[in-house]
Formats: C-alpha cells, structure tokens, sequence
C-alpha cells in the first residue's frame, strides 16, 4: 500500500487516512491511485465491517495539486496525469467509473458503510472523495466547495452523480456555477454532510464501530438498497429488498442476532464473505 494513504484496522473497523498532509492532501497522480486501490484492498479484506476515512494534518483535502494542475496544463496533456502515461479518462476493466471518478465513487462501491470525518477544508475534488462516503461528519469551521469552476472545468471525480442525491437540483448548480465556500453548518443544511461535531473523527469512529457490532449481513444488505433506491425503480427496488431479506432471514448471522438480543449479550459474529453486487 501507497505511503500516500495509511489503512489501520481494528475490531472490524478501517481507519483509512488520506496521507500528505505537508500538501494538505492535495491529488496528485500517486494520491489518486493510492485511494482508490486502498478502496478496492477494502473491499476484499471480509474482516472489514466498516470504514472511517479522513485527512491528516489540517484538513481532509484541499483538492488538486495546484503543481500537478500547472504542469498537466503546461504539456496540454488534455486529461493524462502529469509524470504518468495513464490518462484519467481511461477506465479499468470492468469498471463504470474512470481513473478521475474512482477516488471518490471507490466508497460507493465498497459493501461496508463509510464515514467520512471532515476537518479543514474540503475543495474540488476533496468534496467529491468526501461526497463518496455514505455519511459525513464535519467540523462546523470546516469548509467545502464545488470548487472545478475556479480552473473553468466541471466536477469530474463523480461529484455530479453523488451531489444530485444528495441536494436540491437547485442548490447543486448554484454551488457548481459559483464555487462559493460554505461552512460545516451550512454544508450539513444543504444536505452535503450528515451532521456537525466538534469533534468529527472521534464521532466517525463512534458510528463505525457501532455499525461493526451489527449484523455485517444485514448491513451490506441495507447499503445496496438504499444505494439503489435512489437512481433505481420502484418495482425493481421491492423485488431487490425482498430477495436480499429472504436471503438474511434464518441465516446463522441472524440467527445469532436475535439470540443476543434476548439473551441480552453481545452478538457473535464469525468472519463472513461480502455480500453479493
């Protein structure tokens, strides 16, 4: 693993860092590459029931490397990663998303719930890697901005697919046509976090592990819903949650769920493979 992300795991849960903080995390080439395949090590790893991703130093990620920016624009590389062959807008087999998108769309995809804790700022492209995760955390002094439109470009990390479910179509476009920044409390009214802490990672952590000590069936099985439910239809969303029950209902996990409910213990969960796509 890429010295540019740190991965720590303890009782089921994945404290995943972003790791520049000289740069405050800013996206280069290597940071790129380094989050998305630490997404993927997740996803593969069964004795990870869920993750908490952050930002060393002063904040979560103050976007794209203004450097890597420059001398990307100087060479007219036209999307391809400076000091690199690999082109951006390229796509790994098998995936939906691109070499850009993967950094923040990699949480979408992981079957564990991700909680992203927020401190500092979140620009550009550090919104979009925040945006991926299933629940934020955010400072109230933090901030975060749609901020492509300083450098004449558009969210390009996936950030337009993750903002639309998350606010009005309205609020979407005002703060992609103006990069205004907003605060930890603004962001939390407009539907970009989850809620405000003065304390976001030790908060994030306190979800996770919560999260850790259910079901892990049962929780990947409720990710995959919800995540469907919002760009799926009506009728294909009641047979998916119909079949993953079925499939839940009088399994050992479960089983074992309702036996520490009465018993009044804490359950037992063995190691488990990931839920299916």
């Amino acid at each position: 693993m890429s010295d540019r992300v740190s991965i720590d795991i303890q009782n089921g849960v994945a404290d995943v860092r972003l790791n520049r903080p000289d740069k405050m995390n800013a996206l280069d080439g290597a940071m790129f590459q380094a989050i998305f395949e630490a997404g993927r090590a997740l996803n593969d790893d069964p004795d990870v029931r869920a993750v908490v991703l952050s930002g060393a130093g002063r904040c979560f990620c103050a976007g794209l490397d203004v450097g890597n920016f420059a001398a990307t624009a100087k060479g007219g590389g036209g999307g391809t990663d400076a000091g690199s062959a690999r082109n951006l807008f390229d796509k790994p087999e098998g995936s939906i998303a691109n070499y850009a998108q993967l950094p923040g769309w990699v949480w979408q995809t992981l079957n564990v719930p991700v909680i992203a804790a927020v401190h500092g700022v979140a620009y550009g492209g550090g919104l979009q890697i925040a945006l991926g995760a299933d629940i934020r955390i955010i400072a109230p002094d933090a901030r975060m901005s749609v901020m492509e439109i300083k450098w004449g470009m558009v969210p390009d990390m996936a950030g337009t697919q993750l903002l639309r479910n998350l606010t009005r179509l309205d609020v979407a476009k005002e703060l992609t046509f103006t990069g205004r920044v907003v605060s930890g409390v603004e962001a939390v009214e407009l539907g970009l976090a989850t809620r405000v802490s003065d304390q976001p990672l030790e908060d994030a952590r306190a979800i996770a592990e919560q999260i850790a000590s259910k079901s892990p069936s049962a929780v990947q099985a409720g990710k995959r819903l919800l995540n469907d439910a919002v760009v799926g239809e009506y009728a294909d969303g009641l047979s998916l949650e119909a079949q993953l029950q079925k499939a839940l209902i009088g399994k050992p996990e479960q089983i074992e769920t309702v036996k520490a409910q009465v018993e009044g213990r804490a359950p037992s969960y063995a190691p488990s493979a990931k839920a299916d796509k």
